[in-house]
């Protein structure tokens, strides 16, 4: 990974940052003025730039407040902390309002201060990942007919700035038109923002839209800006909109109507010029009869509508789909892209597809780490998509495996081709909702073949099937994979080790 940058002109901040970070082997970088900062930036490339950069207020030879004005120059999306006196705090606050990450006042405590440096990684990290998204992957794809129809609306759209609101079913692909609409308006050189408020707990969902000021709240130890500003000059996204909770639409509407609102624990008033993009895969009609959404909120958001076709309803864009998915999956981990047969590609065109394009997107990610030949059969589909002799709708569980006719010999397990199932314990077929019957009927057959460590070895499989599930669906990345399995990052690399999935 890219180096910490550690700009400072106290050589013993330095070395103890160093030292820390060292040991959390986060690569660091130090600098003890500005000067050196910018000329190794004027040099820098993506490789060999900063990851996080964490600079002194004070230092001779220029300001760490000048050299945060021109690093956002360069680096936008980099994380950059300020460590500062308790009393150059304010000054810094008011300086560059939004331009730094965080805070650090001196003195500091060195654990709190590598957890915080950790949490600017993963939001560089978390930058990144979106950046990349953005650059490999095209606006959209689509041959049937209703996504024409969708392509014709977004021209239409594209020298407008109203509101729109998008409804489609989860995975159906409602952030990309999102950002197909801001690409192609008026406010295309501005930012785009995207925020799922069904993703942020309710208590946190206020802060993260409006920002707050310093001590608005237990721990608001610095004022943040919230997506509304961040968002200025361009089109703020807010995905899963129907989730919002009732208190907080009425602050939204007045946001819409006005365009001012007020950060958490603020007594001032903030304009923000902003596009609104909303999307859903509710039924917000209903929800207004339930009361559950305003009705003023729903025809000031409802605009102009548009609705994307789920997956099924445009079966002749799989093909295309697939393939393009195989490409993307392979340049991001760096392998030869893998074919798919006519044959495997008529099995995907008969699945539903509940999870739609995302879910295919997913399958796509999980073959090209797991199918062993270049030309992916229909035998080498996932269970989900329940390819069987038996025909469309039974697939062999995920977990089932076959057993061992003999014990594994001291010298170490047995191979998977020297594997059979016993006849006495034939394999389970499964629904893919009904993979825990499968599961139990492994644990039958291993303890009927006598084995005495089946707890460690169903654990192992469904342990080693999760991370692999995970880092297909994240191109291999790991920081990403724990995120999305609800673990920690120690936690899964940890776990790959033990499990040999190096």
């Amino acid at each position: 990974m890219k180096s910490i940058w550690i700009v400072d002109d106290d050589q013993s901040i330095r070395f103890v940052l160093e030292k820390a970070l060292l040991r959390e082997n986060l690569p660091t970088r130090s600098f003890t003025n500005p000067r050196d900062v910018l000329t190794a930036l004027n040099t820098a490339n993506d490789e060999n730039g900063p990851q996080v950069l964490v600079s002194d207020i004070r230092m001779p030879g220029g300001s760490g407040l000048d050299l945060l004005e021109k690093v956002k120059e360069k680096y936008p999306g980099l994380p950059v902390i300020i460590m500062t006196a308790y009393s150059d705090l304010d000054s810094a606050v008011s300086a560059f309002q939004g331009g730094a990450f965080e805070y650090l006042p001196k003195p500091f405590d060195l654990p709190k201060a590598v957890e915080l440096i950790r949490r600017a990684v993963e939001e560089s990290q978390r930058e990144e990942v979106a950046e990349e998204r953005m650059a490999d992957t095209p606006e959209m794809l689509g041959q049937a007919p209703a996504m024409q129809d969708v392509f014709r609306a977004i021209g239409r759209l594209s020298q407008s700035n109203v509101t729109v609101m998008i409804t489609g079913e989860s995975g159906s692909g409602k952030e990309l038109v999102a950002r197909a609409l801001h690409k192609h308006s008026p406010r295309a050189k501005g930012p785009f923002v995207a925020i799922n408020t069904a993703a942020i707990p309710k208590d946190l969902l206020e802060s993260e839209l409006f920002g707050h000021e310093r001590g608005a709240f237990t721990g608001a130890q610095t004022m943040r800006r919230g997506r509304f500003e961040q968002a200025d000059g361009g089109t703020l996204f807010l995905d899963e909109i129907g989730d919002m909770p009732f208190d907080l639409q009425t602050r939204l509407l007045r946001v819409l109507s006005d365009g001012h609102f007020y950060r958490v624990g603020g007594h001032s008033a903030v304009k923000t010029n902003v596009r609104v993009i909303a999307a859903t895969h509710q039924n917000l009609e209903q929800r207004v009869k339930d009361g559950a959404f305003r009705e003023d909120l729903f025809h000031r958001l409802n605009v102009i509508r548009l609705r994307l076709p789920a997956l099924r309803e445009r079966k002749e864009d799989i093909p295309m789909l697939t393939r393009h998915f195989l490409q993307q999956s392979a340049s991001q981990l760096g392998v030869e892209p893998k074919r798919i047969s006519d044959a495997a590609l008529v099995w995907l065109g008969n699945f539903a597809f509940p999870g739609n394009v995302r879910q295919l997107e997913n399958i796509c990610h999980w073959l090209t780490v797991m199918a062993p030949a270049q030309v992916i059969e229909p035998k080498d589909l996932p269970p989900e998509v329940g390819v069987t002799e038996g025909g469309l709708g039974e697939a062999l569980t995920p977990l089932a495996m076959p057993v061992p006719s003999e014990p594994a010999s001291a010298a170490g397990p047995a191979m998977l081709g020297e594997f059979q199932v016993p006849a006495a314990v034939p394999m389970q077929k499964t629904s893919g909702d009904s993979w825990e019957l499968g599961l139990e009927a492994d644990a039958i057959a291993l303890l009927a073949a006598g084995r005495h460590d089946v707890w460690d070895e169903l654990t192992r499989r469904f342990e080693s099937r999760l991370i692999l599930a995970a880092l297909a669906a994240t191109r291999g990345r790991r920081i990403e994979a724990a995120q999305k399995l609800g673990i920690g990052r120690n936690t899964i690399t940890r776990k790959i080790q033990e499990l040999g999935l190096e």
